[in-house]
């Protein structure tokens, strides 16, 4: 049933042309993460990583498809790019001409989008200098420096690099969501992340060749992860059906409504955003904090680290404002109460209007917390217990549900796809539920 649905994928024209395209562009990413910049010692760099494997450049690399452990072009990936998004959907909150802009449809949200590309760039900019400066002061464990000739030179022309790689990253994102099968960003963090899933796996089996891991413990990881992916995977799917009943109308001779449907709200509306805004939050600032020389700094940069109690509570924190924040910028309660309103439709035992859009509210912040709490801890629980165990592989919760969710929303746009062409999809009854519905 399911390889029949895959081999209906390439029976679609159309479809067949976004994936090839995509599968394309996502090479090219994998191509340009081994692009080295120019005047960086690759082996001293490779010895220091080695080292802060655990801590918050760890999970940098892990954003940027291991890209910032070998300082390519595309050190920086994507990060900048979804900073400058956080920015600009938090002032659109504050500021009148940024909210008038979002609400005139199509031509608001491309000058919306120049605005954060702009962003992107200045980020870039600070984030690409901040870097070069602290590789300048930086050396291997064993004392060679990581840049051979510092100075100006170095720094403009890791700025150059690393600002156009990120450039070229973003630009590469919008080409497949505009022209390609799911989200270009989501995806692009998403090839990133499952292409270091080999290197991890081949480390494993290293690990209990060489008696540092026994089979027990590679047992009970496995058994780990393949709880959380189901879990994350039943969560994802699950909704909270809200009644509602249409009113009989009669026009001409023709009788329309008077039938019983619901609202499905999604338990987990935002999706990996959450962590996905909440890690850039955190990586900006302690990025450029980590090159500076400065030891009471450094002793703050060192206790942001995944399995630190000050860095998980700050995740924590940072997902729970962004799970209400993204649910309360994508959701808006008044404009479904109106559109049920005017359709005739209400809710059993609720009045149509102001009344509707308060019992929707009320019930969507219910439910977000629950959505709040559960993506809280697939992402800190088993990063606590990776590192409290000390475990020597680091494939935690954020990776997982980032994985698994883009996966869940790039193979519902493709049962999209096939069901608007009367093409069997992977599964017959149904399939994948959409986020967007």
């Amino acid at each position: 049933m399911v390889s029949s649905g895959f081999g209906n994928i390439f029976k679609i024209p159309e479809l067949k042309r976004r994936i090839l395209y995509t599968a394309g562009l996502l090479a090219v990413c994998r191509v340009g993460v081994h692009v080295p910049t120019p005047g960086i010692d690759t082996v001293a760099l490779a010895s220091f990583f080695d080292k802060v494997e655990g801590t918050i450049f760890g999970v940098f690399n892990m954003f940027s498809g291991g890209a910032l452990r070998q300082m390519s072009v595309f050190a920086l990936g994507i990060m900048p790019y979804i900073s400058a998004s956080i920015i600009l959907q938090l002032l659109t909150v504050v500021i009148p001409h940024l909210e008038q802009l979002q609400k005139e449809g199509e031509q608001g949200r491309k000058k919306i989008t120049q605005y954060t590309r702009y962003g992107t760039i200045l980020l870039s900019i600070i984030q690409g200098l901040g870097i070069a400066v602290g590789l300048e002061r930086m050396s291997s464990p064993s004392g060679a420096p990581i840049v051979m000739v510092p100075g100006w030179g170095f720094r403009l022309m890791t700025v150059l690099t690393f600002t156009a790689g990120t450039a070229f990253i973003m630009w590469l994102g919008e080409q497949i969501t505009e022209r390609g099968i799911g989200n270009g960003i989501s995806l692009i963090i998403f090839a990133g992340i499952v292409a270091r899933m080999p290197a991890a796996v081949g480390n494993t089996f290293r690990l209990l060749s060489t008696g540092e891991m026994n089979v027990f413990a590679i047992v009970i990881l496995t058994v780990l992860m393949i709880a959380v992916v189901a879990f994350i995977i039943y969560v994802e799917q699950a909704q909270r059906r809200i009644p509602v009943q249409y009113a009989k109308r009669i026009v001409g001779r023709r009788m329309y409504g008077g039938r019983s449907t619901h609202l499905p709200l999604k338990i987990n509306t935002s999706g990996v955003i959450p962590p996905i805004f909440a890690s850039s939050i955190i990586m900006f600032p302690t990025t450029i904090v980590t090159f500076v020389d400065v030891p009471w700094i450094q002793n703050i940069a060192g206790m942001l680290h995944p399995g630190n109690w000050i860095y998980e509570t700050l995740f924590v924190g940072f997902i729970f404002f962004f799970c209400y924040f993204y649910t309360a910028v994508t959701f808006n309660p008044v404009d479904v109460a109106d559109n049920m309103k005017k359709n005739g439709g209400y809710i059993p035992g609720i009045r149509p209007g102001k009344r509707t859009a308060d019992y929707i509210d009320r019930v969507l912040t219910r439910i977000t917390l629950g959505g709040a709490i559960y993506v809280s801890a697939v992402c800190v629980l088993p990063s606590i217990l990776i590192a409290k165990f000390h475990v020597p592989f680091y494939f935690g919760g954020t990776a997982l549900l980032i994985v698994v969710g883009v996966a869940i929303d790039t193979i519902a746009q493709i049962e999209s796809h096939m069901l608007t062409r009367h093409y069997e999809g992977f599964l017959k009854q149904g399939g994948f539920r959409s986020r967007t519905r």
